[in-house]
């Protein structure tokens, strides 16, 4: 061996510095051929594995699991939520047709108050007093009419027996109609003044439950002085939202292309809590003109209100479904993929593959999804693994919120549950194929090759190349 180095060494003297150099030396401290140590232990390796299986790829060895549920027909309620707010069906605010000063206030703030119950009185001494005079001037204008009747009546007497002229009879009868033009008025006024003094008593016009005065008893009140108190019914409650021209177009097109009872429509409250309102309302009203600054129609809902839930100016959520529940294709919402292009799933053909699919959505229907277009009934749709798996690769299915080794009998076609019997030995194939993998590999100048031949899957057979690295070093 000496020999062969002393040879070696006087030849590189012989040749010119650019020839005699290595391009890339090898480290002091490592033999140039170690290499060859590991690519005899490869070899070795992969002739004790089994001869009838091909030896695994890293793909191969690698396969990801992912849990897969199939789009499904349903029958759910299709709903569309809008904002809406709730209005009273009858809002009267309450005001002063008199001039006088508030005597009483006759209700508890905030009560339930029945119609035609008297809610505040002013003082009706003025209007009283008014009232007697009318009454008064009716009395003297009937008099007159009396007087004036029986001078016609002698008059006309007189002009049959020729001693009064017709110009005087007419006169007397000229007189009469006065008269009588006067007990009318007389009477008018009589009314007016009943009326204002009936003005002194503000009554409620509807049921309802009437709001806080805003002034208390001895303020001079009128007609000026705003409103004493608001009073809204409370059943039933109109709930009020607009919907934008767009929704409403595609709600017409579908009834009509369905043929449903536009009137099947069924609407439902959800409060400010969250909770949902207990009692349907109706659609009753759709207004005849648009907003031209929101562009959308105001439309209406008839909602019972037994229990005062809902409260004028009070808003809520409003949800629109048929009376009758259609079937419509679901998947869960943990399978969707949303980015700047839209909503996307992946789902497996017949062979275990990735695909990518655009999908529409629709509304939420708890824990899924309602699917519009882009997705079969049937079709496999990844839940659980997403981020382990890209379109293309051939992956390892397992039904849904099942334990990977639990065996079921409704598995979906074309998927497999975990490996049972068997899968042992696929496993120390594929480790004895990574082993083969990381000893093939040739480390770079400068690395350990134990190093790069250790991996978590052939920790031994890492160990048995660095052992062997060294022997080659101490030879």
């Amino acid at each position: 061996m000496a020999q062969i180095l002393t040879a070696c060494n006087n030849q590189k003297k012989s040749l010119p510095l650019s020839m005699s150099e290595p391009r890339m030396p090898f480290p002091s401290h490592r033999p140039p051929f170690r290499w060859l140590h590991l690519v005899a232990l490869s070899t070795i390796l992969v002739a004790c594995g089994d001869p009838d299986q091909p030896p695994a790829t890293g793909s191969q060895a690698i396969t990801p699991s992912v849990e897969v549920v199939a789009a499904s027909l349903q029958p759910v309620e299709q709903e569309v939520t809008f904002v809406g707010r709730v209005a009273a069906v009858d809002k009267v605010e309450l005001r002063a047709r008199v001039e006088g000063f508030l005597k009483e206030r006759r209700y508890t703030e905030g009560d339930e108050v029945a119609a035609g119950e008297v809610l505040f009185v002013i003082e009706p001494d003025q209007y009283e007093a008014i009232v007697a005079q009318r009454q008064a001037d009716l009395s003297k204008a009937l008099a007159e009419v009396e007087n004036t009747q029986a001078q016609y009546a002698r008059g006309e007497e007189l002009l049959r027996q020729k001693n009064m002229s017709a110009a005087e009879v007419d006169k007397l009868r000229a007189a009469h109609r006065v008269a009588e033009a006067s007990v009318e008025q007389a009477k008018a006024a009589l009314a007016a003044a009943q009326l204002d003094l009936d003005y002194t008593q503000i009554k409620a016009p509807v049921a309802g439950r009437i709001g806080r005065a805003s002034l208390t008893v001895g303020n001079l009140v009128g007609p000026t002085s705003g409103v004493l108190a608001t009073l809204v019914s409370q059943d039933p409650a109109y709930v009020l939202f607009p919907i934008s021209q767009r929704e409403f177009l595609e709600e017409k097109r579908r009834v009509a292309a369905e043929g449903s009872d536009p009137h099947a429509i069924i609407a439902r409250a959800k409060l400010p809590d969250g909770t949902r309102y207990d009692q349907l309302g109706r659609l009753d009203y759709v207004d005849v003109t648009t907003d031209p600054g929101t562009d959308t129609l105001l439309v209406r809902a008839v909602f019972p209100n037994p229990d005062g839930l809902l409260v004028d100016g009070q808003y809520l959520g409003v949800m629109l479904a048929e009376e009758q529940p259609k079937d419509a294709l679901v998947i869960p919402q943990g399978a969707l993929q949303i980015d700047q292009q839209g909503t996307s799933v992946l789902v497996l053909d017949s062979e275990n593959r990735v695909q990518t699919r655009r999908i529409q959505t629709g509304t939420i229907q708890g824990a899924n999804v309602i699917v519009h277009g882009g997705l079969k009934a049937g079709e496999l749709v990844v839940t659980q693994g997403l981020q382990k798996v890209r379109p293309g690769q051939v992956v390892t299915a397992t039904p849904a919120d099942l334990p990977p080794g639990a065996p079921t009998g409704d598995t979906p076609a074309g998927t497999s549950a975990s490996p049972a019997a068997g899968s042992g030995a696929g496993t120390a194939e594929a480790k004895t194929a990574d082993a083969a993998a990381g000893a093939n590999a040739i480390p770079p100048a400068g690395t350990d090759s134990g190093a790069a031949a250790g991996t978590d899957s052939a920790t031994v057979p890492a160990k048995n190349a660095g052992a062997a690295a060294g022997a080659g070093d101490a030879r």
